[in-house]
């Protein structure tokens, strides 16, 4: 969809508020004298002490290890030209966002009034003792080059010049994924590059370090192709001479395989596009207009594979992708320089990212049903979550050890601390995927035809996390699969208009349990028409381990056919629903969110031990708060003197369970505030991990609220109290509690 971007809308969102983009935020308390003695004189002494006697401690000490600067000189900004350090502030602010952003990266823009380049090495190679790492930005070439090569040579921690380095990167991956649609080698193909800028001439270095001849490229500027007759040459054109007998740019694209435009806009035509190879490849890069348009492109070669820098347009080669990942990388190892290796490597790791299934909030991000690798998608869209641990860690494993100063052996545990960066915290997630692996279960799900639930069973058998059992009409869910590009060849699917046996079992199995309360037979194989009392009598006969539902159907209607069915574990007179909700700060469980609206003291004892079981099935030992608006007493009222009572009963119950309340939400998890006013509490150590609410409006409404507003992902819910191996997780966000009430445990 293309986004219109009005000249004013543009100005006022720079200018509402607080100027500009990016603000200097503590990340220490500064609220009392002591604070401010500490972060400054004279306790900031200490740590200046430490550093001096041992330069590297500046990384334990300050926040050089996670800052990188933006650095330019305003000679070659955007499409804009030399427009001035200062007019260059506002990209170098947009690029120090995007740090933060995409890689929980700290930045600095400076803009420099330099155009000389030793001076501009002079004041840059000044700045190592603040940086962690340098982003070259918006220096014209060939300039840039120079500066560039002398910095990494003279400087001891990453450099890098993104407008070369980052469309070369981009660009690379496209290629190589357009390339295995096309079914072509690159030490075959020829490829025309219009531009011998900085992006042009890394673009084409990657190229032949990727396979490309360099008999194969043909390089053209704004006077034809460089070719042996041009003469006056600078260093970096006379590298890229052909020896080819070409002059113009329309003779080099008669019988190319590819066309890498880096100049100017409109600057071939519908003729040159016919004129190329079999299945051309078209990366038409000028912004805001590329070298031709799309429409235009498309439509004079049916069989052409395009990509362009503009983000309303399939494959937008776009710098967001790499950048960021490549200095978290760098940082993360205290990398002395960003290497060739490590360039590749990010290659690599894009191209492959694009042909893995693509998570549904990729879908939701871009307002798309389908996105599936092919020739509309070579690389992966700027909001993949998945790209902070792909990219980075990819090249981690294949650096060479002289550019490392720190060693991070465990990948695995530094991918989590990725996602805890830009607030996702995986560590749960990650064990609950690597113990799903080692002993797949058999998931029916009741609403197959529904393209979500598709693509999910897919990932989950590409995964291998599961083997998915498809419940639903056969011809409706092959047709979605031809229609979405998916992949379900090893799922089984199961037709209920075609189990005529399976469901007389079913109809005559849930008749003998309900014969008593109300339900004849003809009522039986009615209710055997709903998928999900079909699914449900699939986990009672063993046929499946766990039942997915909820996607499309209300939640009280979706769990009735499960509690009928398959029933509530012995000894459990009551359900609950279970979320757990991820955040920056970890993990925490929330319960009862989903079925007990007002519950009981004694019914708010069983939540808790349902709760407490449920949270060890993800290997976590639980530490339970029960909810209320009073702390220990300090108020009264019927819901602190319900959870103060549940709290009793609890420690009678499950007598080796971490649990305390009646307690506030905040006070929990507020271990400092415990030892001080409340040093009795069994939760004073290391705080509350799982919730207890005392009504079922103050449990939807907090999960609720921290999901639209506290930037927290949530799992769930997850129906806990069930019989061994029916864990039934309801796939709606949006659920009601259960209206049934008791009755549906009947």
């Amino acid at each position: 969809m293309s986004i219109k971007i009005r000249k004013q809308d543009a100005l006022n969102y720079h200018t509402q508020g607080q100027p500009g983009k990016i603000e200097v935020v503590p990340t220490k308390m500064l609220s009392t004298q002591l604070d401010l003695a500490l972060a400054y004189s004279p306790g900031v002494a200490e740590p200046c002490k430490e550093i001096a006697a041992n330069k590297d401690d500046v990384y334990k000490y300050t926040s050089k290890g996670n800052l990188v600067a933006v650095i330019t000189n305003g000679t070659a900004v955007l499409g804009l030209g030399n427009i001035g350090p200062e007019a260059s502030k506002p990209v170098m602010e947009g690029k120090a966002v995007l740090f933060k952003k995409y890689a929980g990266i700290d930045s600095f823009d400076i803009e420099i009034d330099e155009e000389d380049p030793d001076a501009l090495i002079k004041i840059v190679k000044s700045l190592e003792p603040t940086f962690g790492g340098i982003n070259l930005e918006d220096i014209k070439a060939p300039e840039c080059f120079k500066i560039e090569t002398e910095l990494r040579e003279k400087m001891n921690i990453p450099i890098m010049h993104d407008d070369q380095h980052g469309t070369a990167i981009i660009s690379s991956a496209a290629l190589l994924n357009a390339l295995i649609l096309v079914n072509k080698k690159i030490e075959e193909i020829v490829l025309v590059v219009n531009g011998a800028g900085a992006a042009a001439v890394s673009c084409s270095r990657l190229y032949m370090a990727l396979g490309l001849k360099k008999e194969n490229l043909i390089m053209c500027d704004s006077k034809g192709v460089i070719n042996k007759e041009r003469k006056g040459l600078d260093a970096i054109k006379s590298e890229f001479v052909t020896s080819r007998k070409l002059s113009t740019l329309q003779e080099a694209m008669k019988g190319c395989d590819v066309f890498i435009g880096l100049s100017v806009a409109n600057a071939i035509t519908q003729a040159d596009v016919m004129s190329m190879a079999k299945d051309p490849i078209v990366f038409a890069l000028t912004n805001p207009d590329p070298e031709i348009a799309l429409t235009t492109a498309v439509k004079t070669r049916p069989d052409l594979i395009m990509g362009t820098g503009r983000s309303d347009h399939p494959n937008q080669v776009n710098n967001v992708l790499g950048f960021p990942y490549i200095f978290r990388g760098a940082l993360d190892v205290r990398a002395t320089e960003i290497n060739e290796a490590m360039k590749l490597a990010a290659v690599h790791a894009l191209a492959e990212l694009a042909k893995e299934p693509v998570p549904d909030m990729v879908f939701q991000a871009y307002g798309v049903e389908r996105i599936q690798f092919g020739r509309d998608y070579l690389i992966p869209k700027p909001l993949d979550p998945r790209l902070i641990t792909t990219v980075s860690p990819r090249w981690l494993k294949q650096l060479w050890t002289q550019v490392w100063r720190v060693n991070l052996l465990l990948i695995g545990a530094h991918n989590n601390e990725l996602l805890k960066r830009i607030g996702i915290d995986s560590t749960l997630t990650s064990r609950i995927i690597e113990r799903a692996k080692k002993s797949p279960k058999n998931i029916v799900f009741a609403e197959a035809d529904h393209p979500k639930i598709l693509k999910a069973a897919q990932i989950l058998q590409d995964e291998r996390i599961a083997h998915p059992i498809l419940l639903g009409y056969r011809d409706r869910i092959q047709k979605l699969v031809e229609e979405h590009g998916l992949d379900i060849e090893g799922c089984t699917i199961i037709d209920p208009r075609e189990e005529g046996e399976r469901e007389e079992k079913y109809a005559k199995a849930f008749h003998a349990k309900r014969q008593r309360k109300g339900t004849t037979l003809k009522d039986a194989y009615r209710v055997m028409r709903d998928r999900n009392a079909f699914g449900a009598m699939m986990v009672e006969f063993g046929e499946a381990d766990a039942l997915v539902s909820g996607l499309t159907k209300d939640y009280p209607k979706t769990i009735l056919p499960s509690l009928q069915i398959i029933g509530m574990a012995e000894g459990v007179h009551r359900v609950a629903g279970m979320y757990i909700i991820m955040n920056k700060k970890g993990s925490f469980f929330f319960s009862d969110c989903t079925v007990n609206v007002d519950p009981t003291k004694e019914e708010l004892t069983e939540i808790i031990g349902l709760t407490a079981r449920g949270v060890k099935v993800f290997d976590v030992d639980p530490r339970v708060a029960v909810l209320s608006y009073s702390n220990f007493g300090s108020s009264k009222g019927e819901i602190p003197e319900k959870t103060r009572e549940a709290v009793r009963l609890a420690k009678q119950r499950f007598p080796d369970l971490v649990i305390d309340g009646e307690i506030q939400a905040n006070v929990a998890f507020d271990t400092d505030l415990q030892k001080e006013i409340y040093p009795f509490s069994a939760l004073s150590e290391q705080g509350a991990n799982t919730l207890i609410f005392p009504n079922l409006a103050a449990a939807n409404i907090s999960y609720k609220l921290l999901m639209e507003i506290g930037g927290a992902e949530a799992i769930g819910p997850i129906l806990l109290g069930m019989k061994a191996g029916a864990y039934i997780t309801v796939g709606q966000h949006h659920s009601a509690d259960c209206e049934y009430g008791s009755d549906c445990c009947c």
